[in-house]
């Protein structure tokens, strides 16, 4: 099922392991493991960047010689690693560093991209200080294309000024790392293949990780876990069960003229042809276009729906010429335990990608800056060593408190407009009305609650209750939708 996906998003199987952790053993006997020094500033010179090896997901043997640390009591900042380099562990990895805090960021792939539509709010520009080059394309027109080929031009409400920033991942992450390394973090292309838990609350965390043929070990204080859907520190800290989705992505060069049209347009595209579950996209790069879907009850038939959206958009991409082809695992959820003792997440890794919209390039990035500044606070206030009840204040419930009925909202959205051919259709044409179009860029654009008009939402409950019921769709989730508020809170994006 999964053979398609490239190496990036697999860990290595244990025949992959055999010829290099033989290496690295012959590497071991005559270097030990690497252990840090408790007196390393943070301010020191950046090692240069490693090349990325394969090696096996067992954990390696035991190394008797790795320092025990604790950062109670000593003279020393306290030290954090941050496991993957996306948005979320960079920003993470920025928010430490520029606190003082000794920050390893730990990337297997530096180098590489993730499948992605690259859709960013407005507000992250500013807020995350984005450099307006790293913008492929200023997107000011949004098409809905419902199964029907019934169209919502998705943009006739946008302000002067306003648009949907498009960029490709690995120009953002490369950004977000590289300042990270300016602030002082060091960072570490390695696989991470285990993370041991302490056995008391002033015991280090020990990381496993290799890197060219090598093993070692890295002794911290405390670790964010911001390493995807099939997150390694999750595991470790039996985060619990969640559901994954998978998105799949083709990147396709067109002819000039097509290309022209595509220069500030977007596309979505709904029906059961190109997702049982989600939607499929055609969005603008700065040279081709990314054309992808994605689903979670339907792995096995990712192929056939990516096949469905290439067929839907038909002509419009007739010619282009496939540069690459990329794959991924997308969480659908929040995971059950995001904290445990002095380990967090964040990112995928903690389940913050949205229904109905799949966006999760905001969320990564702020959920990973929230941690880092939490740590920081935490650790400024004198008592040295984190814990887990203040991560779960300083951290966790207000992340929660800030985000979580979005979550919630958005999954009952997608639950009600998602799961047929009819709701799909119900869901475009509510997509068509001026007012739903700018509630909800107010909502995506600036991530705050969109100021509302009374009599507008009274309209507009109703005109989503009678779309609703002209699809078929009634009963309990038409129920469930309107106890949410759905004439005040309708969004998707």
């Amino acid at each position: 099922m999964l053979g398609f996906f490239n190496t990036r998003t697999i860990w290595p199987s244990t025949q992959q392991i055999a010829k290099i952790e033989q290496a690295g053993k012959m590497s071991m006997a005559a270097t030990p493991y690497h252990h840090l020094s408790s007196t390393f500033s943070t301010c020191g010179a950046i090692p240069p960047p490693l090349k990325k090896i394969i090696i096996s997901s067992q954990k390696p043997s035991r190394d008797t010689s790795v320092q025990v640390i604790s950062a109670r009591g000593e003279s020393r900042p306290l030290r954090a690693a941050v496991v993957g380099g996306g948005p979320a562990g960079a920003s993470a990895a920025e928010a430490l560093a520029s606190g003082g805090v000794e920050t390893y960021l730990l990337e297997r792939s530096p180098g590489g991209s993730k499948p992605c539509g690259g859709a960013i709010p407005l507000c992250m520009l500013e807020e995350f200080s984005i450099p307006g080059e790293l913008i492929d394309r200023r997107v000011t027109q949004m098409r809905i294309i419902s199964p029907s080929n019934l169209h919502a031009n998705f943009g006739q409400s946008l302000r002067p000024g306003e648009h949907i920033p498009m960029l490709r991942r690995e120009i953002l992450d490369s950004f977000l790392r590289r300042r990270a390394e300016s602030c002082g973090a060091r960072l570490v292309s390695g696989l991470v293949t285990s993370l041991e838990i302490p056995s008391s609350p002033s015991d280090p965390y020990l990381i496993r990780y290799a890197t060219e043929g090598a093993f070692h070990t890295l002794a911290v204080d405390v670790v964010i876990g911001a390493d995807g859907a099939n997150s390694r520190v999750a595991k470790a800290i039996d985060a619990g069960p969640y559901a994954q989705a998978i998105a799949f992505q083709e990147r396709i060069r067109l002819p000039p003229g097509k290309m022209d049209m595509y220069a500030d347009l977007a596309e979505m595209y709904v029906g059961g042809d190109v997702s049982p579950d989600f939607y499929g996209w055609v969005f603008p790069k700065c040279d081709h276009v990314a054309v992808g879907t994605g689903t979670t009850v339907a792995r096995p038939d990712i192929k056939k729906y990516q096949a469905g959206i290439r067929a839907r958009a038909g002509g419009k991409i007739a010619g282009g010429v496939v540069i690459r082809v990329e794959a991924h695992p997308i969480p659908e959820h929040p995971r059950p335990r995001r904290v445990r003792g002095r380990v967090a997440l964040v990112g995928d890794a903690a389940g913050y990608v949205t229904k109905c919209s799949g966006e999760g390039i905001y969320f990564a990035a702020k959920s990973g800056r929230m941690c880092g500044e939490a740590i920081v606070n935490i650790w400024m206030r004198g008592k040295g060593m984190v814990t887990e009840e203040e991560l779960k204040t300083e951290y966790l419930r207000k992340w929660d408190g800030e985000y979580m009925s979005t979550f919630r909202f958005l999954d009952l959205l997608q639950r009600v407009f998602y799961g047929s051919n009819a709701g799909r259709e119900a869901l475009v044409e509510l997509c068509g009305d001026e007012y739903v179009q700018r509630m909800t860029f107010d909502s995506y654009f600036y991530k705050r609650l969109a100021a509302s008009n009374p009599l507008k939402d009274v309209g507009l409950l109703w005109k989503t209750i009678t779309s609703l019921t002209k699809a078929g769709i009634v009963g309990r989730e038409v129920g469930r939708l309107m106890e949410t508020g759905a004439g005040r809170n309708l969004v998707i994006g």
